[in-house]
């Protein structure tokens, strides 16, 4: 569509030419409601009164808009002809004044792809839910606008609604005579916007800070779910984890929460985690657990409502000026999430997630071809909605934690402080925030800057370990090595430790020396003479980004003894080295596998026992020999089930492990033990098969023909619900039949018919590991058709394809060939689509690699 791909120097044209003083924005939500007639896309009226300033009186701009309609436009009291000046995304305007007024009223379309105001119909009641979902630039899709961030402005919503519907909004609401009217909220982006609508389920409970001057502020909290999740919504730990994280945030960024309430909608089909609407931030609704959840849920949830919470602060009261500086939200969000988690919560461990779980995704992302620095450069909005990746949330997180070993605690912190007091309601830049931590810390921060934020790809660090005769340290150095695509060798600041085993067999440090890595080598003097160490752990503690490397003599020390590093955290680095090791063909991935099943069922932190769990999947899937690959699987599927019955009876790693079990299964006798313990002739003593464990166990029996479609429809008569209908469509599309696989490839690629929920769970049925052969003929297809889908469906829905059909099981050089003849007949196609397949080809790549590695172990 003509100007829908807002480009970065349109948006800064547009914002040196004006200022928003208001919107006020008044939708009509009825036709939400009733029979669908069938003759287009259903529809809602938007009408919109834009007041703005224009600094060069005569000038032309244009205003946002994608809708199927507009009835009138207005400017000045002007009538406009809607089909001269409306192209389907833009509204020309022309001959602005100094002060002006535009109107707009149009016939905006319900969204099915989680994009704009978003309709769901719950299958369980029939009950509709509406909820927005914006960022980076679909607030257009509900009423028109100026939409980019930096075009900030106060917003007074009106919504009318279906009788017995509640509505929230950013600001607070009230309803009469059928009209919901929400208070004027402080400038804010378009983005960040925000209505719920529905029958929704709804608790409340209040917030009070009494702060040092004597004042008292008072937030209102709330949180809602649809009704039919409302038996399982532990709404009371959710505000116990609003309170603290609120307790925290006042106690460090010294600015009161600035925008009233605090509501927080767990809603269907949601494309994120969450996003941070002040007032009224939006959730998935997966994190309202129907089962029985690890404590790695709980943390997760916590996490997500804390770093949405420091986006209050970071991003709605201060935000980037364009999308080049989203870091300066999300990474700070990223790592005050772990950062307040730790400080303010039950969850302690929070550090340990963060190095094994959220750095795994920026060690992923940023040694791909797309990878690109923190502070990224974003032409235009297809840019800005790939670039939500694992570099700008966890590497940025990462590396300000490396800022905060840099300049101190304390200096970051005020930093932080007068950052917020200093552009409150306004729009920043990377030299913004430097210059208030030069002013904190007293550093330099351009050449941490250069080094840190505007440089692309991972180091690596590796111990170098000569003794002297009597068997003691002669020197210790760590070598940092870069890629030679991204060359750029960083300062770290790191702790370096040595490890021994001891005489209980426990191994434990016994040295541990805090030093700055900087250039090709850099000698640890302080180390000298210490006493043989069996484990060298460079990063000890996690303070810097980078791949962890390890000597000889401490690979040949984890390869025995992993299981007995006492540290938790410690453990972990060591879980990571050694998977980004075996994803650099640097370590068979037998050794991993063999590793895990070793090692992980002695591993304490639940958390890394899932990641395990992940990663050893992902070796036996994609980075074991292909010869030895069925072997491999049956051998991870009998480990698997040996640990299930050795865990602690009604424990969260007896869960882990029998969801892994399922995932994992491979023989008649695997699939035997998962139909008795569903049909309940056989059990496993403490374990709960909750309606959600059903479900994990009958889709590996789907995928392999053991249960058919009927078995499946009186599943979902068991759970006829909105997630019962997803894990049924799911298991549906699993089934290894060549029929059901055409019929979820024309659902997915030949049709819009499917919400974003249901593309992305056929998807996962789609592709399953144990059908390579089924689903190779599909490969073809999808280079034939991931342009055409791209140009055609929503950039959301065109992402789930591009990303999930990638024929990423076809493991031959054949398919990385039809990978690279695709990229090089088109050279032309959309920059972001190219990425995406891109960074496919070079996963496919990596796992090229990693198998001949495997293979190479048994020359």
């Amino acid at each position: 569509m003509p100007g829908e791909n807002l480009s970065r120097d349109e948006a800064r044209e547009r914002a040196a030419l004006l200022s928003v003083d208001g919107y006020e924005v008044s939708l009509d939500l009825r036709s939400a409601v009733g029979e669908d007639r069938g003759d287009g896309p259903r529809t809602f009226r938007s009408l919109t009164v834009i007041r703005f300033r224009c600094n060069e009186p005569g000038a032309s701009t244009f205003a946002d808009l994608i809708a199927p309609s507009v009835t009138a436009v207005s400017l000045n009291g002007r009538d406009l002809d809607p089909g001269e000046v409306f192209d389907g995304s833009r509204i020309a305007l022309e001959d602005l004044a100094a002060d002006n007024e535009l109107v707009v009223d149009a016939q905006c379309a319900y969204s099915r792809t989680g994009e704009g105001l978003h309709r769901f119909v719950d299958p369980e009641d029939g009950e509709v839910y509406l909820y927005t979902q914006y960022e980076p630039a679909d607030s257009r899709r509900v009423f028109a606008n100026f939409e980019q961030p930096d075009l900030k402005a106060p917003y007074r919503f009106e919504v009318r609604a279906p009788e017995g519907w509640t509505v929230w909004s950013n600001g607070a609401g009230e309803q009469a005579d059928g009209v919901w009217r929400f208070a004027e909220t402080k400038p804010i982006s378009t983005y960040i916007t925000c209505v719920v609508a529905g029958p929704y389920h709804y608790v409340t409970d209040s917030y009070t800070r009494t702060f040092a001057d004597g004042t008292t502020l008072e937030i209102p909290l709330g949180a809602l779910c649809r009704k039919g999740l409302a038996p399982y919504f532990d709404s009371d730990d959710v505000f116990l984890v609003t309170k603290q994280g609120l307790d925290f945030f006042h106690d460090h960024f010294d600015f009161p929460y600035p925008f009233g309430k605090y509501d927080q909608a767990f809603v269907p089909e949601y494309n994120l985690g969450a996003m941070e609407n002040p007032g009224l931030v939006t959730f998935r609704e997966e994190f309202i657990f129907r089962g029985k959840v690890t404590q790695a849920s709980y943390e997760g949830r916590a996490n997500v409502i804390l770093h949405e919470m420091a986006h209050m602060w970071f991003g709605d009261l201060v935000t980037m000026e364009w999308w080049d500086d989203l870091w300066l939200k999300e990474s700070f969000a990223d790592f005050m999430g772990a950062f307040s988690l730790v400080g303010a919560t039950r969850f302690a461990g929070g550090w340990i997630t963060f190095a094994n779980r959220r750095k795994a995704w920026a060690y992923r992302a940023d040694q791909l071809p797309s990878t690109h620095p923190v502070t990224a450069d974003i032409r235009d909005l297809q840019d800005a909605k790939l670039n939500f990746d694992g570099i700008t949330y966890a590497k940025g997180a990462s590396v300000l934690k490396q800022l905060v070993a840099y300049v101190g605690e304390e200096a970051f912190l005020e930093g932080a402080r007068r950052y917020f007091k200093r552009h409150a309601y306004g729009n920043t830049r990377l030299g913004d925030l430097l210059s208030v931590l030069e002013e904190t810390s007293g550093r330099d921060m351009s050449a941490w800057s250069r080094s840190w934020l505007q440089t692309a790809g991972v180091n690596s660090l590796t111990p170098q370990v000569l003794l002297d005769a009597d068997g003691r340290v002669e020197e210790l150095a760590v070598v940092q090595e870069a890629a030679e695509s991204h060359p750029e060798l960083r300062p770290h600041r790191v702790a370096v430790g040595l490890y021994r085993v001891t005489d209980g067999g426990t191994l434990e440090r016994c040295a541990r020396v805090e030093t700055d890595v900087d250039g090709a080598r850099t000698v640890v003097a302080e180390l000298a003479g210490a006493e043989a160490p069996d484990l060298v752990l460079v990063n000890d503690d996690d303070l810097t980004y980078c791949k962890i490397r390890f000597d000889e003599t401490s690979l040949a020390t984890l390869r025995e003894h992993l299981g007995a590093v006492t540290d938790p955290l410690a453990r972990a680095l060591c879980w990571s080295a050694l998977w980004n090791m075996t994803r650099d063909a640097l370590l068979p991935a037998r050794d991993f596998v063999d590793l895990v099943l070793r090692f992980g069922g002695r591993e304490s932190e639940i958390g890394v026992v899932q990641m395990l769990h992940a990663w050893a999947e992902s070796a036996v899937t994609h980075y074991t020999a292909p010869a030895r690959r069925e072997t491999a699987a049956a051998l991870l599927a009998e480990g698997t089930r040996r640990e299930l019955y050795a865990a602690g009876p009604g424990s969260e790693h007896q869960l882990a492990w029998a969801r892994f079990f399922a995932r994992t299964a491979t023989t008649e006798a695997d699939f035997e033990l998962l139909g008795d313990l569903l049909a309940g002739t056989a059990t496993v003593e403490g374990l709960d098969l909750d309606q959600e464990l059903r479900w994990v166990f009958l889709e590996p029996l789907a995928a392999h023909g053991v249960v058919d479609e009927k078995a499946l429809a009186e599943e979902l008569a068991r759970d006829d619900t909105a997630s019962g209908k997803r894990h049924q469509v799911r298991c549906l599309a699993a089934r290894p039949s060549e029929a059901v696989k055409a019929q979820a490839w024309a659902q997915v690629v030949e049709s819009d018919a499917l919400s974003n929920a249901m593309v992305e769970a056929t998807i996962a049925g789609f592709s399953q590991g144990s059908q390579r052969e089924l689903i190779a003929p599909y490969a073809g297809k999808y280079f034939a058709a991931i342009e055409r889908v791209w140009a055609e469906r929503s950039i959301q829905i065109g992402m789930h394809v591009v990303q999930g059909l990638f024929p990423s099981l076809q493991h031959s050089p054949e398919t990385l060939h039809a990978t690279d003849a695709w990229l090089d007949a088109h050279k032309e196609a959309a920059p972001a689509l190219r990425r995406l397949v891109l960074e496919s080809r070079d996963d496919l790549a990596r796992a090229l690699r990693g198998q001949a590695c495997d293979e190479a172990a048994d020359q």
